[in-house]
């Protein structure tokens, strides 16, 4: 975390008549400039995040039920999930870059310290197999045979294994930064990621009070993560418990409308955290550490 002493020293006049302090400050960041800089993500980025956590558990949920001898139904459905994402996800990421070649640039190396290298490439891993599965299994389903199976188990395994990481790396990389509100919770965010435990998580910021995480309580990001809570734990709940007393027609309306509610906090969740972290870049007092007196 970046520490800056603040020092009162001189003042002087900016280009566009603002007096600031020389030095660092909380109101004036460092000679009038933001200490942090603001992210620039736009929409594609929180989509990116969910569209690629929801492929690769799909995928996993795939081959766990192909192990399991599950419905087929089910691990087909699981599989095209896993596939259609894998084609969305990249197209999301390009959008946010600007520019394709941007993309191929991040694949010229692989560093496993960085995540962004170790997400580019299991991302292009992750969709190359989640497809071939796919695309296997219906091979597989209308001509069995012992070579195509074998195929479609080992594509289902690579697939597994990259979706995992696609659906927590996310969560490592939004906390390898030095915003705030994002690396004070670089430990749990993968797990918040790849699990569904907004509620849970939600209680944790809110009794945790530590500077970094204003953004989390407050504002616009504060509200979106308490609905996300909401959202993705208690309302899903109690509709399920309450279909359990229900008819068989308004069972199923009760429960896929629960699992409309875990999708929506999902989504929200991970729009809470990329607005949270322009919020807490904006406030120039967090990094530098100022005690409230200074501020």
């Amino acid at each position: 975390m970046l520490r800056i002493e603040s020092k009162q020293i001189e003042s002087k006049q900016t280009e566009s008549g603002q007096k600031v302090t020389a030095g660092a400050s909380g109101q004036t960041g460092y000679y009038g400039m933001p200490v942090l800089k603001r992210p620039q993500w736009t929409v594609e980025v929180p989509l990116y995040f969910f569209v690629g956590g929801l492929s690769g558990a799909a995928s996993l949920i795939a081959a766990v039920g192909r192990m399991s001898s599950a419905d087929a139904q089910l691990i087909r459905h699981a599989r095209w999930m896993a596939a259609i994402g894998g084609i969305i996800s990249p197209a999301l990421l390009i959008a946010d870059l600007g520019v394709p070649s941007r993309f191929l640039n991040m694949l010229h190396v692989f560093k496993i310290q960085s995540p962004m290298s170790v997400g580019s490439w299991t991302l292009v891993a992750f969709s190359n197999s989640a497809a071939a599965t796919a695309v296997l299994g219906e091979f597989e389903k209308r001509r069995p045979n012992s070579a195509v199976s074998v195929l479609t188990d080992a594509s289902q395994i690579v697939s597994a294994l990259t979706g995992l990481v696609l659906s927590t790396y996310t969560g490592v990389l939004i906390g390898a930064t030095a915003i705030p509100a994002r690396n004070e919770h670089v430990s749990t965010l993968p797990i918040h990621f790849a699990a569904a435990l907004e509620t849970a998580m939600g209680a944790s910021i809110e009794l945790k009070s530590s500077p970094g995480t204003k953004a989390l309580r407050s504002s616009v990001s504060g509200w979106a993560m308490r609905a996300a809570g909401l959202l993705s734990g208690p309302l899903p709940l109690a509709l399920r418990l309450l279909s359990l007393r229900k008819s068989n027609t308004r069972e199923r309306g009760l429960r896929r409308a629960a699992a409309i509610s875990s999708v929506a906090g999902s989504l929200l969740t991970r729009w809470a955290w990329v607005h949270a972290g322009k919020v807490s870049a904006d406030d120039n007092s967090v990094p530098l550490r100022l005690r409230s007196s200074i501020e």
